[in-house]
């Protein structure tokens, strides 16, 4: 596909990175057999290669966009299926996170959508605000409904996803006796405050493996959900920010996160600041925790377990990072009965905060997702992605947890919480 950018264009490195994905396209359409948004709709612009279409006239009007092509956009998940799909190597996370930008930047939304944008961005980066607002969250949940009558739909959807209370049994982290390495394991935004659990297993289990952790003071937000949103500057910020607190601590081996949207993020480092040496050797030694435990290895589990695990890969796992087996095979040796789920390359839904921007797709990606699971006849389910488990949970019959927990109660550590909760 050609695109017809003007040299003033050209010169910013966002529109020659995006001009180069869009002549890679040669519109062969493999790519909407696998899109969570096509298949719900069948809709051309809700597929990649429309979307790659709207993007590629947007972008060379450089112009504010049309409603309907912003609608068309804000409906993609940016699971990436397409790209673990696309035989031609487009780079579509460049051309959607660019248009996310361009719209960001030059439409002007309704007041609703900018309220809701701006308070998401407001809560979620910062755990101390993310915390007061699920207390409050778990006072107004039986109003759901209500909001949803009033049309609130992206307010309702907030509220489904209000986790329950979990009193957590505390373990102390092992102290590492063989002593392989120093790594920073992310602190994040959303997920301590969510499931702080994960960390607790995560801590564990690198211990066991050899690895101290290294704190890192001033460490927040990896910036994807900013990205998300199309605030591309408060991303760079949030990365910066980051990229300094590293470089005061010195040496690590690894920059690990339990996160896979965060991984997805971190080791996207190099393409927000392209000028930061920094950034591309962070983004050279980010690992998602299960990446990084099937690289270096675990013992040999203490207290194998035997359930049947149906394992749901997280689009950031599976597309963004390209990590495919290693979290089954850590499962695996830990004892769990692995069973994968039809239509595994699907998105749940989650991406974010689409779950609560789109929350008619994202219901319909959740239900479709969770019958699929349901099937599968496990004892639990496991995901490697805080908004995953999110998604899911209130529409599962079975309990859902992190691998991390999974594999730490293989090696001794507590049972997963879920585990405890009644279906």
């Amino acid at each position: 596909m050609r695109a017809r950018f003007s040299e003033a264009q050209l010169a910013e490195p966002e529109f020659r990175d995006s001009a180069a994905a869009i002549r890679r396209c040669v519109h062969c359409g493999f790519c909407t057999a696998t899109c969570p948004t096509y298949l719900l709709t069948g809709d051309e612009r809700d597929g990649p290669r429309g979307r790659v279409e709207l993007i590629r006239a947007m972008l060379e009007s450089d112009a504010p966009p049309s409603k309907t092509t912003v609608t068309h956009l804000d409906r993609c998940l940016s699971c990436l299926s397409c790209k673990t799909t696309c035989p031609s190597g487009v780079d579509y996370a460049q051309l959607i996170d660019h248009a996310r930008t361009h719209i960001e930047t030059t439409y002007r939304r309704p007041w609703p959508d900018r309220a809701l944008r701006w308070a998401l961005a407001a809560v979620l980066l910062h755990p101390q605000r993310l915390r007061f607002a699920l207390t409050l969250g778990r006072i107004a949940r039986p109003f759901a409904p209500v909001a949803k009558a009033l049309r609130l739909g992206g307010v309702a959807a907030l509220l489904r996803l209000v986790p329950a209370s979990v009193r957590l049994r505390r373990v102390e982290p092992l102290h590492v006796v063989n002593r392989r390495g120093r790594v920073v394991l992310l602190t994040g935004c959303v997920e301590p405050v969510m499931a702080p659990q994960i960390r607790d297993a995560a801590v564990r289990l690198l211990a066991l493996a050899g690895y101290e952790l290294a704190d890192a003071p001033g460490e927040g937000c990896c910036g994807a959900l900013s990205a998300h949103l199309g605030r591309d500057q408060e991303a760079r910020g949030l990365a910066l920010a980051n990229l300094e607190a590293w470089a005061r601590i010195g040496p690590i081996d690894a920059v690990v996160t339990t996160a896979a949207g965060c991984g997805t993020a971190l080791k996207a480092y190099d393409h927000l600041l392209p000028a930061d040496p920094r950034a591309g050797q962070t983004a050279g030694r980010a690992r998602d925790l299960l990446e990084f435990l099937s690289e270096v290895g675990l013992p040999r589990p203490s207290h194998p377990r035997s359930l049947a695990v149906a394992y749901h890969g997280a689009c950031s796992l599976q597309h963004g990072q390209a990590i495919r087996g290693a979290p089954e095979r850590l499962l695996a040796e830990a004892g769990f009965e692995v069973r994968a789920v039809p239509e595994g390359h699907l998105c749940c839904g989650s991406a974010g905060v689409y779950n609560v921007l789109q929350p008619a797709m994202a219901g319909a990606l959740r239900d479709r997702k969770a019958a699929h699971v349901d099937a599968v006849g496990a004892q639990v389910v496991s995901a490697g992605n805080i908004g995953c488990i999110a998604q899911l949970q209130p529409a599962l019959a079975t309990p859902i947890c992190h691998p991390a927990e999974l594999l730490d109660w293989a090696h001794g550590g507590p049972a997963p919480s879920a585990l405890k909760l009644k279906p």
